[in-house]
């Protein structure tokens, strides 16, 4: 018969052996807890950006069908990336046709530019009515600093609008009288068809897009042409041509604005804005959030304020773009103007009528080209 203390002895030594089973000799590492990604949010656009006037260069992209908004987008960034050939783009005028979210194209313009190092563009952001290719939902305005002297100044020319009461009038002698002012400006101008950066042209209908571009090829050999239907159902026949021009002479001054007659304009608006300072600012578009006189006044005061930080105030505005929604606030954006421009001459513009903006509250749209030494 085994003895108390053997017996136990074994117990003891079983006990032990079974701990050391159960417990691992060294303590198990605690399983790495899985990061959480943050997006990070797309970077904010600037309100305004500075450039070189001599080294200015304009671009618009080729249109696309492919894909929705998003992936045209992309595509239309790619080709600007294509054409600019490493110039710095400044500022981006977007024009989106269809039902897709207009703030999209701002953070895929800002994720782009900063995926890719860039300095961020302002942005101007515009629904149009439509675009000359069924399915086009974008078509993208670039102006961009050139690495290389491109001219000595610019010009600006304003959309001189044609229209008649009746939306479903023949566009084409419309077309033929706003084409026949800007090529009229254009002379006064001093520069010639060769000089030409840019057309754009915006119609109440596209129907004769395809023939206007013939002719504008063949009139402005250099220029990039572009084609925006203003509205959906637009309330009468419009078209409206604006330019954009090297001159290849400096005005002698920093800032020149005329009236179609050559001369400085005496109480009514600019028609051309000859630039000669050695810089431009150029503004993204503020937004006016409401319909009423005041919710514009605010929108003009913001336009000031985006400008006052690169050192340029309202007196120095060569050219205003304005967006309404309609012809009642057409006439408001009017009446707005002259007050908030009360320095000296107007300077000169466009005010034209389009779809939508990025704010469903918004009554207007209003952008700058300012000159700065």
């Amino acid at each position: 018969m085994a003895s108390p203390r053997v017996s136990t002895g074994k117990a003891l030594a079983r006990v032990a052996l079974a701990l050391a089973i159960a417990v691992p000799l060294w303590p198990a590492k605690k399983k790495k807890e899985e990061e959480t990604q943050i997006l990070q949010l797309p970077r904010e656009l600037p309100a305004a950006v500075v450039g070189e006037t001599r080294r200015l260069a304009v671009y618009v992209t080729p249109l696309s069908a492919k894909g929705l908004l998003s992936q045209q987008v992309r595509d239309a960034l790619k080709a600007l990336d294509k054409q600019s050939r490493g110039n710095s783009t400044l500022h981006i005028r977007a024009f989106v046709a269809g039902s897709g979210d207009l703030r999209r194209v701002r953070d895929l313009v800002s994720e782009t530019f900063t995926e890719r190092r860039l300095p961020l563009p302002a942005l101007s952001l515009i629904q149009a009515g439509g675009l000359p290719l069924e399915g086009a939902q974008i078509v993208l305005e670039a102006v961009a600093g050139a690495k290389k002297d491109a001219q000595p100044a610019v010009a600006f020319f304003s959309a001189e609008a044609i229209s008649s009461p009746n939306p479903r009038d023949s566009l084409a002698p419309l077309i033929e009288k706003s084409l026949a002012a800007l090529q009229h400006n254009l002379a006064v101008s001093g520069a010639n068809a060769g000089d030409m950066l840019r057309v754009t042209c915006f119609l109440s209908s596209l129907d004769n897009a395809a023939a206007t571009r013939a002719r504008l090829q063949q009139d402005y050999p250099r220029a990039a042409l572009n084609f925006v239907q203003t509205q959906r159902a637009p309330q009468s026949a419009l078209a409206a041509c604006e330019g954009v021009a090297g001159l290849q002479k400096s005005p002698g001054k920093r800032l020149e604005l005329l009236g179609a007659n050559g001369k400085p304009p005496d109480g009514g608006g600019s028609q051309i804005a000859l630039i000669g300072a050695p810089h431009v600012v150029l503004t993204g578009t503020q937004v006016s959030f409401g319909f009423q006189e005041q919710d514009g006044r605010l929108a003009l005061d913001r336009l000031g304020k985006a400008m006052e930080p690169l050192g340029v105030s309202r007196a120095d505005v060569a050219f205003t773009h304005f967006y309404p929604l309609s012809a009642q606030l057409e006439n408001q954006v009017r009446a707005l103007s002259r007050a908030f421009f009360n320095t000296g001459p107007a300077p000169a513009g466009s005010a034209l009528p389009v779809e939508g903006l990025s704010s469903q509250d918004a009554g207007f749209a209003v952008e700058a080209v300012a000159v700065k030494d």
